[in-house]
């Protein structure tokens, strides 16, 4: 991956997470986190949902120097950028967003729609 696309990702990663590392932690821990989020093939909604995982990821990318991240590490943080866009693009519900799945959901992607 080129230095150049590096530095975008890394920008536009800490844009788009506006939650430090143990405020996510703390809502990672949270009945409304582990509720929502798409949870796999089978339909069955057992297990942790894909968004749970990348907040565990995200705090775990957030305590990580710089200097030591991977490339996966900037795949994931590319991802999470896309995520946020494209969910704050769908501008959540007219009625009740503080207690919405879909802030909860953004949420567990580092990233809470009422911080200004």
């Amino acid at each position: 991956m080129a230095d150049n696309d590096r530095e975008q990702i890394y920008k536009d990663f800490n844009e788009a997470v506006n939650m430090p590392p143990a405020e996510i932690e703390k809502f990672l821990d949270t009945a409304e986190s582990k509720r929502v989020g798409w949870k796999g093939e089978d339909g069955q909604g057992e297990g942790e949902s894909v968004g749970h995982a990348s907040g565990r990821r995200i705090v775990a990318i957030k305590r990580t120097k710089k200097a030591d991240l991977t490339d996966d590490d900037y795949a994931h943080m590319k991802k999470v950028v896309g995520y946020v866009r494209r969910h704050m693009a769908q501008g959540g519900p007219e009625e009740d967003k503080e207690h919405s799945n879909w802030r909860y959901s953004l949420m567990n992607w580092g990233h809470d729609p009422l911080k200004p």
